[in-house]
């Protein structure tokens, strides 16, 4: 998220200047303009600037100069001689479609196809990849409680285990052209790809290899 400083509008007045009536101030819209202007948003993103409709500042004589500072900040200046600075808070939205929960979803629980729907939302106020295909969750399993609308990433979902604490697995250990293929049991659950370690019942030797489908684990 933008963080704006501490003052959100602070106005550094170059020298001093008296105020003329309402139709003598700078246009609170240019300002907004200017700053805006200044942001490189890309495509399908919007910029907005935050500057207060109150605010009097002599109209400038010349054309505004806006230069983004901070994350968040543009400064907006009156290059005349009897000038003035402007810090205005702005922020970039990118809309987008992302996955959205239509009903809770508990722990562990598998996400269920009828439960997905497609959302615009604001990317930008998303943490982590949100999600916009639903292939890529109907299925997979919930990470944590998941509220209804809630907009999924791939940090709230884990695929279902291939392989299961206390299960038999097929330990495979390829080296060249060899391949050595010997039986243990899974001491954890494990997704596809996910490391997991197995113990020898006989040796009692402990190894650890990734799960893969059908029960297998390979080894090094």
């Amino acid at each position: 998220m933008w963080r704006t400083p501490a003052l959100a509008v602070f106005v550094a007045l170059i020298a001093s200047v008296p105020l003329r009536a309402d139709d003598g101030a700078q246009p609170v819209a240019a300002i907004r303009a200017a700053a805006e202007s200044a942001v490189a948003a890309g495509p399908g993103a919007t910029v907005s600037a935050s500057v207060d409709e109150r605010l009097r500042l002599p109209r400038c004589s010349e054309p505004l100069v806006a230069l983004p500072q901070s994350a968040g900040t543009v400064e907006v200046a009156c290059p005349a001689a009897a000038g003035w600075k402007l810090y205005v808070p702005v922020r970039i939205s990118r809309s987008g479609a992302v996955l959205v929960l239509t009903r809770p979803v508990g722990a562990g629980m598998p996400i269920p196809t009828d439960a997905l729907a497609l959302e615009t939302r604001d990317l930008a106020r998303l943490a982590g990849g949100a999600l916009a295909d639903p292939s890529l969750a109907a299925g997979r399993l919930a990470r944590r409680a998941l509220p209804a609308g809630h907009a999924l990433s791939a940090a709230d979902i884990a695929l279902p285990p291939v392989v299961r604490r206390g299960q038999s697995v097929t330990l495979v250990a390829r080296a060249g052209g060899l391949e050595v293929r010997s039986s243990g049991r899974a001491l954890a659950d494990a997704a596809p790809g996910d490391p997991v370690s197995v113990e020898n019942p006989s040796s009692r030797r402990v190894v650890t290899g990734i799960a893969q489908a059908g029960g297998e684990v390979w080894v090094r």
